[in-house]
């Protein structure tokens, strides 16, 4: 099979929440796969210094600030972006948050604030980037799922609601917009490296479990997650739509 149909050159990918982690990682593997990058979060800061890290290589690096969770905002951004700058040929939804509390003691503001920012975000930028795509015929969206769509753990009741909602949202996607032209997927990661999860990364209990509980007996680091988002930004994903690709070790394969 040619690599050509994983080359990304000529492509624009916006990758939301962006400046570290996860939504860093897979922006700069889709550098790497030729695209041009469109960072996006809420720290100027940070997205600054993630800019000029992925400049080092040479690509080309912008940034577009918007809150996710404002659709008026959202929908303003991305046309402006499109009629000033060019066409966004794939998004990567990857904005998100976690609270941990058990369920019975789970404050209500914290409940809205994850369905704002975990699902909500994806309708709003989803909506506001495939209405351009779908007047070209072609587009590509991948929806940052992660292991909690398939299963649950204590404390994080309404993240696990949010992340299968996310999938869900990916499947109603595909429905409408793969007549489109447009290939709308969900990559799913397990338990991966990132700030958001240090404290679990710090906590020996936590991670004797984790590689107990995972066939491949290990944490994931971030830049396992650019293959399969390569993957499905990329022509070689053409009739792949409405799927979410599970990045986790093997731990929702077995129990």
């Amino acid at each position: 099979m040619s690599t050509a149909l994983f080359d990304l050159t000529a492509k624009r990918a916006l990758v939301t929440g962006s400046s570290q982690g996860i939504g860093f990682a897979l922006a700069k593997g889709l550098q790497e796969a030729g695209a041009s990058i469109v960072l996006n979060g809420r720290d100027a800061g940070k997205l600054e210094a993630a800019a000029a890290a992925l400049r080092e290589s040479g690509g080309e690096v912008e940034i577009l600030a918007f809150d996710v969770t404002d659709h008026d905002g959202v929908r303003a951004a991305i046309d402006g972006f499109e009629k000033e700058k060019g066409p966004i040929d794939i998004l990567v939804n990857n904005a998100g948050m976690q609270h941990r509390t058990p369920l019975e003691d789970f404050p209500a503001d914290a409940f809205e604030r994850l369905l704002q920012t975990n699902i909500a975000s994806v309708f709003h930028v989803g909506q506001a980037v495939a209405r351009h795509m779908i007047d070209r015929k072609a587009g590509k969206i991948i929806n940052i799922c992660s292991i909690q769509t398939a299963l649950a753990r204590p404390g994080i009741a309404p993240y696990t609601a949010t992340k299968g909602a996310v999938a869900n949202l990916t499947k109603g996607m595909a429905t409408d917009w793969a007549k489109h032209g447009l290939q709308c997927n969900g990559l799913a990661p397990g338990y991966f490296k990132t700030p958001l999860n240090q404290a679990l990364v710090d906590d020996p209990e936590f991670s004797a479990w984790l590689e107990k509980r995972t066939p491949a007996g290990r944490w994931g680091n971030v830049e396992e997650l650019v293959g399969a988002c390569v993957f499905l930004s990329s022509a070689a994903s053409s009739f792949v739509n409405g799927h979410t690709l599970f990045v986790d070790g093997g731990m929702a394969a077995c129990v």
